[in-house]
């Protein structure tokens, strides 16, 4: 449910699920939804929660393909790495509108995918 708010703007609503979820997936959505507010230090300390997740390498590989297609300061390594992620995403709001921004928002797409199929996969 956190993840349906948050792919529909309900950012209280978001927030008030992820809060009271104390498993990796509750701390990830808690981590995009701060990362979107912005709020990078509290996103940071939510992505510290999650530890290394399941969906890291399919993230990766998602980025890794939507970066190939763009050229921006976003350099994807051997793992995934949220809190450099949140850094890119803090730069590229600084530049509305540009390359980057977009860029990141295409791979904030794709990890709400990835998680929130993560997410409705494990509830089955």
């Amino acid at each position: 449910m956190a993840g349906l708010w948050l792919y529909f703007s309900c950012f209280d609503e978001a927030h008030r699920v992820a809060q009271d979820l104390e498993t990796p997936e509750g701390s990830f959505w808690h981590g995009i939804l701060h990362r979107q507010e912005p709020d990078a230090a509290n996103a940071a300390y939510w992505f510290r929660r999650v530890g290394q997740h399941p969906v890291f390498p399919a993230l990766r590989d998602a980025a890794a393909k939507i970066l190939s297609a763009h050229s921006v300061p976003f350099r994807i390594e051997n793992t995934w790495n949220p809190m450099a992620f949140i850094d890119f995403c803090e730069a590229a709001r600084l530049q509305p509108g540009g390359e980057a921004e977009k860029v990141a928002m295409e791979i904030q797409n794709a990890e709400w995918q990835i998680l929130f199929d993560y997410c409705a996969r494990k509830k089955q």
